[in-house]
């Protein structure tokens, strides 16, 4: 994301002009941008013109259009790859879509003030917002951190099972299941069956070798690591095919990325949600303990063995986290970012509230995104929880706040 332009004044007045480059920067657009906000960016519109002779011309122009905000809707490719295993053979990486929907504010001269467009948000194209209450500090802190530069996938992941591979790609916000592959691999076991299963696996190994390369960017120097998971020895079998088919067709540099950045890890299904166990194996930890999405696997993993073995320590939910927020005794406060995007204005600032007051005690917020496992994970903890400095009882905590102690 690039910072085209910021003018925001001390009391959170102002707006902020960016442009989005990837998927990631759509879904940091998708977390700014909320109902009521005031929001310009460019779009398509057919205008009808009448000639002089009364013959009508329909053309398709772009222009600039300020909305006021009613809707803003976001999806990405893993939808689409989870209903389909078709390839886009442009080889492009934007592959989310960001509508926001809303009453035209400013004067145009080909749409009328008051009417509802949609802006289809594009790569490379400017989007100029003005918050509705003002840009708090959790707004703030993502703009901060939609503009540094450098940022992409750190973490390629392909996800076995026999006959079946799911190419993921792990960013600082973003899970993206960006292809899937499934082939039948028929068994060993009837007549001429293990010919039919060398078949099989022949064009099981090629169609992934295919895809790998086209959905995996392993050239790319921001790339930490590459993760080959499935629940038996299928990733061993793959890696070794990739390997020797680098080989083969030439791919010195693939084969090197392979032995540098390459690791083989066991989980325990063949699903894309096991990438969470990928995330906290001790293989992976050492190499990613400085991303933000390990540091929220790990964050969420603490949690959770604290709940299991001390749960005075770990507390979850709205208002139980609100006390203990009120008694200083949050360590580290876990929230998801879907709770920040709530159409009512004063549930935002709740839980901002939340935040600053946890840091300003000396505790840790630790945001989670709603596009990792590990945050949706958390939504279905209420999308809030704690691990406390110190024990309370959640009844006597309650008691007190009832006045019966």
């Amino acid at each position: 994301m690039k910072l085209v332009s910021k003018h925001i004044d001390k009391h959170g007045a102002g707006h902020v002009t960016l442009r989005p480059e990837d998927d990631e920067d759509m879904w940091h657009l998708y977390n700014l941008i909320q109902k009521g906000d005031s929001v310009r960016a460019p779009a398509i519109r057919r205008v009808k013109t009448t000639s002089t002779t009364g013959s009508i011309d329909s053309q398709r122009i772009r222009l600039n259009l300020t909305l006021e905000v009613t809707n803003v809707e976001f999806s990405s490719y893993s939808a689409a790859a989870d209903q389909s295993s078709s390839t886009d053979p442009s080889g492009s990486n934007n592959s989310a879509a960001l509508q926001i929907a809303g009453r035209v504010i400013s004067e145009n001269q080909h749409v009328k003030l008051g009417a509802f467009h949609t802006l289809d948000v594009e790569a490379n194209r400017d989007v100029r917002i003005e918050k509705l209450d003002g840009w708090d500090s959790v707004a703030l802190s993502r703009v901060a951190e939609a503009i540094v530069p450098g940022r992409g996938a750190e973490v390629g992941a392909i996800v076995c099972g026999e006959g079946t591979a799911a190419f993921c790609l792990l960013s600082e916000h973003m899970t993206l299941v960006a292809h899937r592959i499934s082939v039948p691999i028929p068994r060993k076991a009837a007549a001429g069956g293990s010919s039919q299963h060398e078949k099989a696996l022949v064009k099981f190994y090629g169609t992934l070798y295919d895809a790998f390369i086209r959905h995996i960017p392993y050239n790319n120097a921001g790339l930490k690591v590459i993760v080959f998971a499935s629940p038996g020895w299928i990733r061993d079998s793959v890696y070794d095919f990739v390997m020797q088919e680098a080989g083969r067709r030439g791919d010195k540099g693939l084969q090197r990325t392979l032995r540098e950045k390459g690791v083989k890890i066991h989980i325990s299904s063949p699903h894309v949600h096991s990438l969470v166990e990928v995330l906290n194996s001790p293989e992976i930890t050492a190499q990613l303990k400085e991303t933000k999405f390990a540091r929220e696997g790990l964050t969420l993993d603490k949690f959770l063995k604290m709940l299991a073995t001390d749960e005075l320590r770990a507390w979850y939910g709205p208002n139980h986290v609100a006390l203990a927020a009120d008694r200083g005794a949050i360590g580290t406060l876990l929230i998801s970012d879907e709770l920040f995007r709530a159409s009512e204005p004063e549930t935002r600032k709740k839980y901002v509230g939340l935040v600053e007051g946890v840091q300003q005690k000396g505790g840790e917020a630790v945001i989670f995104s709603s596009m990792h496992e590990s945050g949706q994970q958390l939504n279905h903890l209420s999308g809030i929880a704690a691990i406390l400095t110190f024990p309370l009882d959640i009844e006597v905590v309650e008691a007190e706040e009832e006045g019966m102690l």
